[in-house]
C-alpha cells in the first residue's frame, strides 16, 4: 500500500499553517485531493487567465431576476389548460 503524501507546512489554499500528519487544513478543508498537491492534472492545459471582463455577464442574455422568459410563460399556460382538461373528463 502506497504511503500517503505528507501535507505542506503551508497550505497552498488559503496559506494556513498545517500541522505535520493533518489529513486536511485546518482552515479551509483542503486536501491532498482539493488543494495541496504539488502538480495539479490542470498544470497542462494552457487555459486563458481570467480577466475582470469574464466575469461580468453580457447584457445580450441577462434579464431582471424572477422573471420568465415568454416560452416558460407560454409552458405553463398550456399545462394549466391540459391539466383543468383533463380534470374535467374533456381529454380522453
Amino acid at each position: 500500500m502506497p504511503r500517503p503524501i505528507p501535507p505542506p507546512e503551508e497550505c497552498a489554499n488559503c496559506g494556513a499553517s498545517i500541522p505535520r500528519n493533518a489529513h486536511a487544513c485546518p482552515e479551509c478543508g483542503a486536501d491532498e485531493r482539493t488543494g495541496w498537491r504539488e502538480v495539479s492534472i490542470y498544470d497542462g492545459l494552457d487555459l486563458p487567465e481570467e480577466s475582470a471582463s469574464d466575469t461580468t455577464p453580457s447584457r445580450k442574455y441577462s434579464r431582471a431576476p424572477g422573471s420568465l422568459p415568454w416560452y416558460g410563460i407560454l409552458l405553463v399556460i398550456v399545462l394549466l389548460i391540459v391539466l383543468i382538461a383533463g380534470s374535467l373528463g374533456l381529454l380522453r
